[in-house]
């Protein structure tokens, strides 16, 4: 994932990895589940969700995203900056072969002469992942 960054618009912060609890019969992508000051968090592996082939990294770090029914943790390899990006600065995204699911790709953002793929986080779910992360937000509820 060297070459290839991504844009999360709805990030809250940035942590280390943390413990995780796994989740029997949970998709692969899906870590297990971590407590954050007292809030119950699935941890989503993206690179595995997307096939992206993780670095060598020794501390990846988990960004903790804030979506419009739940909090969610995505596994990262590293992360080089956080900037607030106007819509003017966003291009189309670029024609990608159709025969694979790509609808999660929302623009291209270039910074200097690094190119930044803009993904929409919830576009990246299927149905049964945003079920299994609505269950366990409810069992923290309950």
């Amino acid at each position: 994932m060297k070459n290839l960054r991504f844009l999360f618009c709805q990030l809250k912060e940035v942590i280390g990895m943390p413990d995780v609890t796994p989740i029997p019969q949970s998709p692969p992508h899906f870590l297990g589940i971590m407590n954050l000051r007292g809030q119950v968090i699935s941890i989503l592996d993206l690179r595995q969700k997307l096939t992206i082939k993780p670095s060598n990294v020794e501390d990846p770090s988990v960004m903790i995203l804030d979506l419009p029914n739940y909090k969610l943790g995505v596994v990262v390899d590293q992360v080089n900056s956080v900037q607030m990006i106007s819509a003017d600065d966003v291009s189309e995204k670029p024609t990608i072969d159709t025969s694979k699911n790509h609808e999660y790709v929302s623009g291209v953002f270039r910074k200097a002469e690094k190119l930044i793929l803009l993904i929409d986080i919830v576009k990246t779910l299927s149905l049964d992942d945003q079920s299994s992360l609505a269950q366990h937000q409810h069992k923290k509820a309950a």
